[in-house]
């Protein structure tokens, strides 16, 4: 748990950058893969995340621009720029408006009482668990997924290992 608006910022800086290396990775095309065909696509996966970080963050008290035109999903490099932008702004938003007495505040979030720490917490795991999906459907578009937490399966070749199982 984050005990300091410090410990925050530098977990969420350290997740931004595997999340840019994802969507820098995108291609236009590869925003129109679907997860199955009624389902979303990773375009709007992706946007989805993107543009929830500032409405996030408004609706817990953290002053921020909202990103404009949120149901429209862009290309995918104004989608990788646009991430840039808004995890940087998030991070000092929070360091302007937010102090270690803020993150122990207890609020409702969602239908449950939770601290402003476990909400970021929340934020952070929203974006990993949409990165996921990402990658996922990255792979099923033909598009190299990056490193993130490990190699990817290509990864493991380069280090002259066998993929595990």
């Amino acid at each position: 748990m984050y005990q300091t608006v410090a410990d925050f910022i530098a977990e969420w800086n350290k997740e931004a950058v595997l999340t840019q290396k994802v969507l820098d990775g995108l291609t236009d095309e590869s925003l129109l893969q679907q997860v199955y065909p009624e389902g979303r696509t990773l375009g709007r996966i992706a946007w989805h995340f993107v543009t929830s970080i500032p409405d996030f963050l408004v609706e817990f008290g953290v002053p921020m621009a909202k990103v404009p035109n949120p149901d429209e999903v862009p290309s995918a490099k104004e989608i990788a720029e646009t991430f840039s932008t808004v995890s940087a702004h998030a991070a000092i938003a929070l360091r302007e408006h937010w102090t270690d007495d803020t993150l122990k505040q207890i609020r409702n979030a969602f239908g449950r009482m939770e601290s402003n720490a476990t909400i970021l917490m929340g934020l952070i795991k929203h974006i990993v668990h949409h990165r996921g999906q990402v990658t996922v459907l990255m792979r099923q578009a033909g598009v190299p997924v990056p490193a993130i937490y490990g190699p990817p399966k290509e990864g493991w070749a380069q280090l002259g290992r066998t993929p595990p199982l």
